[in-house]
């Protein structure tokens, strides 16, 4: 079983840029391919990102593509969600999640057994 915890959320004003951070403990995060999910105020949980065990396979929502990049550190057993041009519309708890039973990366929250926490971004307009 893998614990995760992301980090890296914060305030930034629209147009600025934060990395989200997802640390893994208890078992090696090159185990499962990995995903960047969101929760915005009053909304449901939403795809961002995902990356398959390798870190060669990503894929990206549509409203996130060239802004924002999926990556890992298998060594380091951590993953990586680069945003830039950040949107106020874009405020929300980000969440990763792992999966053990594909080698691919999912875009659908039903195909990931473990979930952190959450992190906080707030884009300010």
């Amino acid at each position: 079983q893998v614990q995760l915890v992301e980090s890296g959320g914060g305030l930034v004003q629209a147009g600025g840029s934060l990395r989200l951070s997802c640390a893994a403990s208890g078992r090696a995060l090159s185990n499962y391919a990995t995903g960047w999910f969101r929760q915005a105020p009053g909304n449901e949980r939403e795809f961002v990102a995902c990356v398959d065990r390798s870190g060669l396979v990503t894929n990206y929502a549509q409203s996130v593509k060239d802004r924002f990049t999926i990556s890992r550190d298998n060594a380091a057993d951590t993953v990586y969600l680069q945003m830039n041009s950040l949107k106020p519309e874009e405020t929300a708890i980000y969440f990763c999640a792992a999966d053990n039973r594909r080698l691919g990366a999912s875009t659908l929250q039903a195909a990931y057994d473990y979930w952190g926490k959450g992190t906080q971004v707030t884009v300010s307009s």
